[in-house]
């Protein structure tokens, strides 16, 4: 019985989701269940385990206002969000096999002994480069990173549906120019980070109209 309550309720909140594009301003989530949303980003799995995001919580208002201007899909969300979180993905500086931040990664934050560094290396210029082919350009292991940033997002927004809170995952922005802004900010750590994506959270001003996706019959095919 626990369990299929259990079930019903995560269903429950998959229907409750949706990309709200604006919210009641005048509601803000707490801080509990925001510092809630955030810790389930933390914990999100990523290959390898390199946990290759950051998240950009944006209060500044008039570094919202310069987003606001080059992020057509954010225009409802920006001004009325609770929470407006830029997501960021370590670049090629941070995420190829070598790179100091994998060394620290493996060894400060997974506890690997040193001795096993250099195979883990190994193991990962074969992956890297082999397996997936992430090495033949910068954007190539840069959408990689993305990859698992979308992750991180798609937790977070299911855990702020499991505790009433609304959420809209944003790729309606001028990349070059979000990039622009956010350099100029100093948030890119010298270009270790570049922009994956956005999210806004808040409560809804509206009711959406119902959900509507495909029957599962259409979208699942048992291999036997």
């Amino acid at each position: 019985m626990e369990k299929a309550l259990t079930k019903k309720e995560i269903i429950e909140a998959f229907n409750f989701r949706h990309a709200t594009k604006e919210f009641d301003a005048n509601k803000k989530i707490s801080e509990d269940d925001f510092q809630f949303i955030l810790e389930t980003g933390r914990l999100s799995p990523s290959s390898i385990g390199l946990e290759p995001w950051k998240f950009l919580v944006i209060e500044n208002n008039e570094l919202k206002n310069k987003l606001k201007e080059v992020s057509w899909g954010a225009q409802g969300q920006l001004p009325t969000a609770s929470h407006f979180v830029v997501i960021l993905a370590r670049t090629i500086k941070d995420v190829k096999y070598d790179s100091e931040y994998i060394k620290k990664q493996m060894l400060e934050v997974k506890k690997f002994p040193e001795h096993l560094l250099s195979k883990i290396q190994e193991r990962y210029k074969t992956f890297q480069e082999s397996d997936l082919h992430l090495l033949e350009n910068e954007r190539t292991i840069f959408d990689w990173s993305v990859k698992q940033c979308y992750i991180a997002l798609a937790n977070m927004m299911t855990a702020a549906a499991l505790i009433g809170v609304d959420s809209c995952p944003i790729e309606g922005f001028q990349y070059d120019h979000v990039h622009q802004i956010l350099k100029e900010e100093g948030l890119l750590e010298d270009g270790n980070l570049d922009v994956a994506v956005m999210v806004a959270f808040g409560i809804r001003a509206q009711e959406p109209r119902p959900k509507t996706r495909k029957p599962l019959e259409d979208i699942v095919h048992w291999v036997k």
